[in-house]
């Protein structure tokens, strides 16, 4: 397997259908798209434009049905299922609307199960732990349990877990969907501090007009098109 290395994002003439019983859906139609290497990108739309269908694709969870995606020259569509779970493993965080940590797990614990996919173990896994947990905010809440976090906690942890592989790419899905606009800014920049820190080029998925100051390219969907780059 040629080595994968992590990006420059570019997307070339993406289509994606589904079919809903006899209904056809576009949930891409013809998407082209460059992304440079440290940059915060927010693509916006409403539900149903194609945005969470995009990212997917970047982070080789979906393929499309036409085009290519190419990430520091090379080309997902021509990787093997093993290999797209290598790029995932290796390159790409997630950072999920509703955090998807495991109840049962702490902060610390919850952090570090995505460190132990690049292979970390020992006293380096618990530093890495520690080390996003800080860079976060979240010293000395470790050992708190997702049930004892208030939501910006929980979405604190869900970012310090992406972070913990130290991915070149992170993908933010809706961020603050779950948070009150005050706890919500403060989880923008920090996303945006905590990228720079750590060199990762983030894909922000919202439908609110009002992070785009946040935002080094802004990106509209509508009804699986491009509208608009870069608006003000």
């Amino acid at each position: 397997m040629n080595e994968i290395y992590p990006p420059f994002i570019q997307a070339y003439d993406l289509s994606k259908h589904y079919t809903l019983g006899q209904i056809n859906v576009k949930a891409l139609d013809n998407v082209n798209l460059q992304i440079n290497e440290g940059e915060m990108v927010i693509i916006l739309g409403p539900s149903g434009s194609g945005k969470s269908t995009l990212i997917n694709m970047i982070g080789g969870i979906d393929s499309p049905d036409h085009g290519k995606i190419i990430i520091n020259g090379n080309e997902l569509q021509t990787l093997t299922s093993k290999e797209l779970t290598i790029f995932r493993r290796k390159y790409v965080g997630f950072v999920f609307q509703f955090y998807s940590l495991i109840p049962t797990l702490t902060a610390l614990e919850n952090v570090v199960l995505a460190a132990e996919l690049v292979e970390l173990k020992g006293k380096e896994l618990r530093k890495r732990g520690m080390d996003v947990l800080n860079a976060v905010g979240l010293r000395g809440r470790e050992n708190s349990y997702p049930s004892q976090l208030s939501g910006g906690e929980r979405q604190r942890v869900a970012l310090a877990r992406a972070l913990a592989k130290h991915p070149q790419i992170i993908l933010v899905d809706e961020p603050t969907g779950q948070l009150d606009e005050e706890t919500g800014i403060q989880m923008i920049e920090l996303i945006k501090e905590t990228a720079k820190l750590f060199n990762s080029t983030v894909l922000m998925v919202t439908h609110d007009k009002s992070l785009i100051k946040y935002a080094d390219q802004v990106i509209e969907m509508k009804s699986g098109r491009i509208l608009v780059k870069n608006f003000e």
